[in-house]
């Protein structure tokens, strides 16, 4: 009986003994493990940290865009400002007694024209607007690309002025 327990225990003691290393094993691959897969989730952060610097310069440039297109439109809104010292007021009258009246005339009442629209009265092409026949010489290629209103200088003659750009005038006749 003594025989079978030392050789039992020796059983034990080599099983034991083959055990405990590869479990050690385990633990150390597991711990081995670990770290990769802080570093994986590690590297996305880092990769969001290099977008971010994208998606801000993206931004940056909208935005930049954005200000570039407001400052656009205060700088036309401050010629249109001006270029109103020019006009007349309502109830002004030209010289052969045409009467410019803000509510048919001027920013609000604007219209597109076409090349071969209005009339051809006494050789030259003319539009009506205001309940009024406006003609000139000769017509700038822009005329017929855009809206347009007519207005009443202070001067007391009628131009013609590009609706998206102010800065855009020719003197018309008015009959």
């Amino acid at each position: 009986m003594k025989a079978l327990s030392l050789i039992s225990t020796g059983v034990l003691v080599l099983l034991l003994g083959a055990v405990v290393p590869t479990y050690a094993q385990e633990e150390k691959h597991e711990k081995e493990a670990k770290p990769q897969k802080q570093e994986q989730q590690a590297k996305p952060e880092k990769q969001q940290e290099k977008a971010k610097p994208a998606k801000q310069e993206q931004q940056q440039r909208a935005k930049g865009q954005q200000q570039a297109k407001t400052q656009q439109k205060q700088e036309k809104s401050q010629q249109h400002e001006q270029a109103q010292g020019q006009w007349a007021h309502n109830g002004q009258k030209d010289s052969r007694g045409h009467e410019y009246n803000e509510s048919r005339f001027g920013r609000e009442h604007h219209a597109r024209f076409e090349e071969r629209g209005g009339r051809s009265y006494n050789g030259r092409r003319e539009y009506s607007y205001g309940g009024y026949w406006f003609y000139a010489g000769a017509y700038p290629a822009w005329f017929y690309q855009q809206d347009v209103y007519f207005i009443m200088g202070a001067d007391g003659l009628w131009y013609a002025v590009a609706y998206g750009d102010p800065s855009l005038t020719f003197q018309v006749n008015i009959e």
